[in-house]
């Protein structure tokens, strides 16, 4: 990381930080009565490429707490997301994350 004391070094903010900045919109999945838990692991999986163990782990998210963000990102590449979720038949929304 630079040094912000001198003004004309440019302060590296991190990966994450920079993909936050860029991405200021999420997919998130909702709870439903219809889709079984192994179905929703293996759309987490197969759609989003997350290890078994991350699909679950947000699938129980989406059981226990009612919704997960599953995906962070443009307007337009979350979009196509909530899509896919639909065409998946889950139910699946995109907001503007928190700043």
């Amino acid at each position: 990381m630079a040094s912000t004391s001198d003004p004309h070094t440019i302060e590296d903010t991190g990966l994450s930080e920079r993909i936050e900045l860029g991405s200021p919109w999420v997919t998130i999945v909702w709870n439903d009565p219809v889709n079984l838990m192994s179905y929703v692991t293996y759309v987490f999986e197969t759609y989003f490429g997350f290890p078994r163990a991350e699909a679950q782990r947000l699938m129980l998210m989406v059981h226990g707490d009612g919704r997960a963000v599953v995906a962070t990102g443009t307007r337009e590449e979350m979009e196509r997301h909530v899509e896919a979720m639909h065409d998946y038949g889950l139910w699946a929304t995109l907001t503007k994350a928190d700043a």
